[in-house]
């Protein structure tokens, strides 16, 4: 939240919901729970959406790894350790039964005021 934009992540996959292939939606969760530094956040969420990063994981890096000087590290570790998979199907419903998004489908949805 800054005084000018507002931002929100729902997670739409298109594939079965495992530990293994939701390490950046439960990071981005994690982080947007966990860290009270916007520019740490953004600079954070920058680097989880490169496309090196979602390789670097994928082959068994730690997310810890990726974060970002600043960042309250600990209480990062553990929400992310604990975070569970229910929140992202959670998301996952919303966005196709009351979005009627299909499976990974992309929207941007905004409210202003």
């Amino acid at each position: 939240t800054s005084s000018h934009t507002r931002v929100g992540i729902l997670n739409n996959p298109s594939s079965k919901i495992k530990e293994d292939n939701t390490a950046i939606a439960r990071g981005i969760l994690a982080a947007f729970l966990t860290q009270n530094n916007n520019n740490n956040l953004k600079s954070f969420l920058s680097k989880l959406s490169k496309e090196e990063t979602a390789k670097s994981l994928a082959a068994g890096t730690k997310i810890v790894k990726f974060l970002i000087p600043g960042m309250d590290g600990d209480t990062f570790e553990k929400k992310y350790n604990t975070l569970g998979l229910d929140l992202i199907k959670t998301h996952q419903m919303f966005c196709q039964e009351v979005l009627k998004l299909l499976p990974g489908q992309m929207a941007v949805i905004s409210n202003g005021r």
